[in-house]
Formats: structure tokens, C-alpha cells, sequence
């Protein structure tokens, strides 16, 4: 994937100073209100995978909530897409790994969109090391608070408010099921989504909601170029069969079949979505 035209950046990464833009959602996608009357609430929804997801709900027929850390343009970008799509859309600033956010963020969505019927666990940060012993012991806390400690804040908080045919979607990594001998903590904490995920949807599967993950390959989002080198960037996506980097808009309707009636029968699963890896899950 020719990318060394994007400009530098630091983590997390801002879509709109990315020189070759990803795709958020193709012309030819047509909602057939598979998600009309639902609130939908999705942690890192300013840009990448989370920005796609939103724009998918809302042509669908959610209302979309989204948290974001710092990045205001991207932001209220993807608040314009969702709004251009006739739905409500609510946007909150905050660290997703400081659990006081997380509750505020949930009580807002309810109190403000009406309700909460899907919670997307996408947020995630990635700091590419190659050696262990030089992994602060500040960051390694860092990620695993902002990759997965949200997890159990957002879900704790939320269940008060879901119910029978609601659902918690959890964005996972190929890098669970392989590794990455470069992403080493970014990699454990995609292992411990799986974990968890498994074990929630063993938990409420009696409740009715339902618990399942996407595990997406190489996308090209604001994380990469904001944490890599150019070398990698620029051969991004290349070692997979399809020998290029997905979309962010060939993810995110996986994530509208999971939220949907049409995946009623599917609890405790991962979609994988990674160019044409061959993984034995």
C-alpha cells in the first residue's frame, strides 16, 4: 500500500490530516433499516473502524453515541456523517481507561439518546516494540487500561440498561490468534478481548444479549501511520493473501450483522475479517 505520502503523526492519530483517506463507507452500501429505533454506543468512534461502524448504524436507523480522546476534528466529522444520515448523534470526550468516564459516558447515552441497545468495545491503542525488556512499565499499564480494562467499565455500566435481543460487540485483532513479535502488549490485550468476550456471552446468554467479536487483519486507520515507521507504513497490508490493507468499510458491516436480528443465532464468535488469513479459532 503506497502510504509514504502521509504525513508523520503522533498516537492516536488524526483521519483528517491523512493524505490518502480511508474509506469510511462505500457509495454502493444501502440501509434497510436493520437497526431503526436502536441506540447504539461506540467507544473510539471519531475515525477508522469506529467512525465506519457509526455511519453504518446510522444508515441503518440507530442513533449513535461515540466516545473519542482528543482528536475534535475527527470528531465532529463523524458526527456530521451520522447526522447527514437523519439520525441522532451524541459525542464524548474522555480516556476510555479512566473508569468514571466510562460510567459517565453510558448514563449519557441513555439519558440523552433513550437507551442503549448495542455497545461496541472498539477503542485500542498499539505501540510497535520488538523487544520486551524495553516496554515501559508505565505504557504496558497504559494499553491494557485503554485496550481492555474499558471493556469491563463500559460493560458493568451498560447492562443495566440492555435486555433481551440487545448486543456487545468487541473489536479484536488478528494478532490474538498469531501473535506479533512487534506489538507485543497491543497483541496480549487483543488475546484477553477473546477471553473476556467468550466469557460474556457464556454469562448473558440467558439474559438474551448477546456477546461476539470482530477480528479485523491489516486496516488502514489513523493507527498506523501514528504508530510506525515508515517502512512498514508503506508496505502496510502486504502480508496477507489479498496482498493489500482492508477498509475500514469492510469491516463495519460485520459489525451491522452482529448488532442485527440477522446474527440471532450466533453467540460467543469471532468474524474474521483479515484478507485471506487462514487461522485455526
Amino acid at each position: 500500500m503506497a502510504n509514504s505520502t502521509n504525513a508523520p503523526q503522533s498516537q492516536p492519530g488524526d483521519e483528517h490530516r491523512m493524505r490518502e483517506q480511508p474509506e469510511y463507507i462505500r457509495e454502493s452500501y444501502q440501509g434497510t433499516d436493520k437497526l431503526k429505533g436502536r441506540v447504539a454506543l461506540i467507544t473510539g468512534g471519531d475515525s477508522g473502524i469506529g467512525r465506519a461502524v457509526a455511519v453504518h448504524y446510522a444508515r441503518e436507523g440507530a442513533d449513535v453515541a461515540f466516545s473519542y480522546l482528543e482528536e475534535d476534528d475527527d470528531a465532529e466529522d463523524t458526527r456530521t456523517l451520522v447526522e447527514a444520515e437523519g439520525q441522532r448523534c451524541l459525542v464524548m470526550k474522555g480516556d476510555v481507561g479512566d473508569p468514571a468516564f466510562c460510567r459517565e459516558m453510558v448514563d449519557k447515552t441513555v439519558s440523552e439518546l433513550g437507551g442503549l441497545n448495542i455497545l461496541v468495545n472498539n477503542a485500542a491503542e498499539q505501540h510497535d516494540w520488538d523487544d520486551i525488556t524495553k516496554i515501559p512499565d508505565e505504557q504496558l499499564e497504559r494499553t491494557f487500561r485503554t485496550n481492555i480494562f474499558s471493556h469491563f467499565y463500559t460493560v458493568k455500566q451498560a447492562l443495566a440498561h440492555m435486555s433481551a435481543g440487545d448486543s456487545i460487540i468487541e473489536s479484536s485483532s488478528v494478532n490474538a490468534f498469531k501473535g506479533n513479535n512487534t506489538l507485543i502488549d497491543y497483541t496480549a490485550t487483543k488475546g484477553a478481548i477473546q477471553g473476556f468476550m467468550r466469557s460474556m456471552a457464556m454469562s448473558l446468554v440467558e439474559r438474551g444479549i448477546r456477546v461476539n467479536a470482530v477480528a479485523p487483519g491489516p486496516v488502514w486507520t489513523p493507527l498506523i501511520p501514528s504508530t510506525m515507521e515508515d517502512e512498514k507504513v508503506e508496505g502496510f497490508g502486504e502480508q496477507v493473501p489479498m496482498n493489500r490493507a482492508g477498509q475500514p468499510s469492510e469491516m463495519a458491516p460485520a459489525y451491522v450483522y452482529l448488532a442485527s436480528e440477522e446474527s440471532s443465532y450466533m453467540n460467543g464468535q469471532t468474524i474474521h475479517l483479515n484478507g485471506g488469513v487462514i487461522l485455526n479459532t
